[in-house]
């Protein structure tokens, strides 16, 4: 079993910059594929970014590139997200989630655990 705890939410004005951190309990963690979802009011969970379980695999929905980051350090058990040039359109409730899946990139079906959300707001 893992439990997954998101940190870093909040308020900020348009262009500003969060980091969202995700600290996992158990073990193994390196082992997994760590994503970050968000989901904003009346739409549907999306993937923003991704970090496969092997170096390298990264992943980042085309509406964040070259704003945000993904990030992990295996020696704490925590991922990161660090948000640069937010935008309004970035408001939603921000989730960390895992998956064992082997592949480079996780399905969203794919992911095990889920943190319980993080609310991100971007005023204009």
């Amino acid at each position: 079993q893992v439990q997954l705890v998101e940190s870093g939410g909040g308020l900020v004005q348009a262009g500003g910059s969060l980091r969202l951190s995700c600290a996992a309990s158990g073990r193994y963690f390196s082992s997994y594929a760590m994503g970050w979802f968000r989901q904003a009011p009346g739409k549907e969970r999306e993937l923003v970014a991704a970090s496969g379980s092997r170096v390298g695999r990264i992943y980042y929905a085309d509406s964040v590139k070259g704003r945000f980051a993904i990030s992990r350090d295996n020696t704490k058990n925590t991922v990161y997200l660090q948000m640069n040039s937010l935008k309004p359109e970035d408001t939603a409730v921000y989730y960390c989630a895992a998956s064992y899946a082997s592949s480079p990139i996780p399905t969203m079906a794919q992911y095990d655990y889920w943190g319980q959300g993080t609310q991100v707001t971007v005023s204009s």
